[in-house]
């Protein structure tokens, strides 16, 4: 990528130092790891005459490590090995894979937050961030804010429910003439599932009586004693007459006979209960085919069938129900509004009183590494001030500095100068490390501007806090990098007239030489020799 052709590196647990000339390439073994991270930052990463440039990444993971939830939601797998790869094309196009997994640029960029924090005089990523120093002092203190989230979701809660009963009861208004109109029009009908089926067809059979109670009247009439039972009486009587002297011939049309004056008897019945329904007032006819049409005519008005008109007047009676008692269900739910705020706003100030509890440790935390990085006169202020209600609460915490006594504070990124700015990160992060275990913290040149006892202390803060953990520093600070746990030294070479950057670690003597060349330039001296080894031994 760029002047690298190739290059493996494995960073060690603790304190690892990067050293080298001005433009040997730091600045794009940074840039070659916040593209494998998907970061933000120079897009030409392809070294010239090659088609693409691959950076591959690879991150022990605890079992408790936060990438895993990354991960988890992503739909990867997670061992204890992570696995990240990107490459770049020579035409711009990018690919990534987690664990042999294609992904997205947003997904490398949930990891590397879980993963590396960058620290340095233009780092907007981390400390220099106000967005985050709210999360930071929460972290700091520990700080648990389950219940005030939950009071904040219940409050939103309480809020949804009573704008949607406000919006229902103003809709309900609207058409409250409508409601008890139709109300009362349904109720006076009072239509039964099945009714109109009902009363249709007994419409069509009164209107058709006329045409066939005539014939009906004269089968009757052919049914009665006078005609058809009186002869099956009769002949039944002579059949019984000669049933003895007919030695057994007429029991079976006796027996049939019997049987057909019972099918009669229900005949005659049947069309005696048919006449009857013919029998009918004309203002019968008149009064139901006025109940048919204006079922009918309610059903059309609502747009429903007619046998659903009873169900529509229940459904139209509830909403009139909840027009009548809306004014006490609004009351009720601005009451559970009331409490759901009074509960959010109680978690919210304990929430508050435990920042600003916080703030003040940690501003005297400051204090205490400001003065050993030559800072005694500096002052670090943790800003806690009212902010719009959210789900963390009510406050918003801006980290601030003002470098001399009687001087204005202001924002961190604004007031400190490069070399006050560096040391101000550095005594940020040394307060507040440990909140996010397994993170490899970079620091790029944040010992810029500072030597001597200065530059002595920041690299002891910087090896206290590479203690179980892993810190990568680029410095130009020999007495920085004489007390890193493992040494690389950056140099550019030409190779074929092609100019590369290579990056090599050292062993005790070569360290001795890297840092006396730190010390005394491009000759290296006896004196400075000794400088480094007493460096080194400190």
């Amino acid at each position: 990528m760029l002047i690298i052709d190739r290059l493996d590196l494995e960073f060690r647990p603790g304190l690892n130092v990067l050293t080298g000339e001005t433009g040997a390439g730091k600045s794009i073994l940074l840039d070659a790891l916040g593209f494998v991270l998907g970061w933000r930052g120079r897009a030409e990463l392809v070294r010239a005459g090659a088609e693409q440039g691959a950076v591959t990444a690879v991150f022990d993971l605890a079992a408790d490590h936060a990438a895993r939830g990354v991960l988890e939601e992503a739909g990867i797998d997670a061992g204890d090995e992570l696995i990240l790869r990107r490459i770049n094309t020579v035409d711009g196009r990018k690919t990534a894979w987690v664990n042999d997994r294609r992904v997205s640029g947003e997904v490398l960029r949930d990891l590397s937050e879980t993963l590396v924090e960058l620290h340095g005089q233009q780092d907007d990523r981390g400390l220099l961030n106000p967005r985050g120093h709210r999360a930071l002092l929460d972290q700091f203190a520990g700080l648990d804010l389950g219940a005030v989230r939950a009071a904040w979701r219940a409050q939103s809660a309480a809020r949804a429910r009573l704008a949607e009963a406000e919006a229902a009861l103003v809709a309900a208004r609207k058409e409250e003439d409508f409601l008890r109109h139709a109300v009362a029009e349904l109720d006076r009908l009072d239509p039964e599932p099945g009714e109109e089926a009902s009363l249709d067809a007994r419409r069509r059979m009164m209107q058709g009586a006329e045409k066939i109670r005539a014939d009906i009247a004269r089968a009757h009439q052919a049914l009665s004693e006078q005609a058809a039972e009186g002869m099956m009486r009769d002949a039944l009587r002579w059949l019984e007459g000669a049933a003895d002297r007919a030695e057994g011939a007429l029991e079976g049309p006796l027996s049939a006979l019997n049987r057909a004056l019972i099918e009669l008897g229900e005949a005659q019945q049947g069309v005696e209960g048919a006449l009857s329904a013919l029998d009918f007032n004309p203002a019968e006819l008149e009064a139901l085919e006025e109940r048919l049409f204006a079922i009918r005519a309610l059903a059309r008005k609502h747009g429903v069938l007619a046998d659903a008109l009873g169900g529509f007047a229940a459904t139209l009676r509830a909403r009139l129900a909840a027009l009548d008692s809306g004014e006490a269900g609004i009351a009720a739910l601005e009451k559970a509004v009331v409490q759901a705020e009074a509960a959010y706003g109680d978690e919210a100030a304990w929430v508050t009183r435990a920042r600003k509890a916080a703030a003040a440790r940690l501003d005297q935390a400051m204090a205490g590494e400001l003065a050993p990085l030559k800072m005694e006169r500096a002052v670090f202020v943790t800003e806690v001030t009212g902010a719009e209600p959210g789900p963390d609460g009510v406050d918003a915490v801006t980290f601030t500095v003002a470098t001399n006594p009687g001087a204005p504070a202001g924002a961190l990124n604004k007031i400190a100068s490069g070399g006050e700015l560096s040391r101000f990160l550095l005594a940020l992060k040394v307060c507040l490390t440990g909140e996010t275990p397994g993170l490899t913290m970079i620091f790029d040149e944040i010992d810029r501007g500072v030597g001597g006892a200065t530059a002595d202390a920041v690299g002891r803060r910087l090896k206290a806090l590479a203690t179980g953990s892993q810190v990568l520093v680029v410095t130009h600070s020999p007495q920085v990098a004489a007390l890193g746990g493992a040494h690389w030294r950056v140099e550019k070479r030409v190779v074929a007239d092609m100019t590369l950057s290579t990056v090599t670690g050292l062993s005790p003597e070569e360290r001795v030489e890297e840092i006396a060349r730190m010390l005394s330039g491009d000759t290296i001296t006896p004196a400075a020799r000794e400088a480094a080894r007493a460096l080194l031994s400190a």
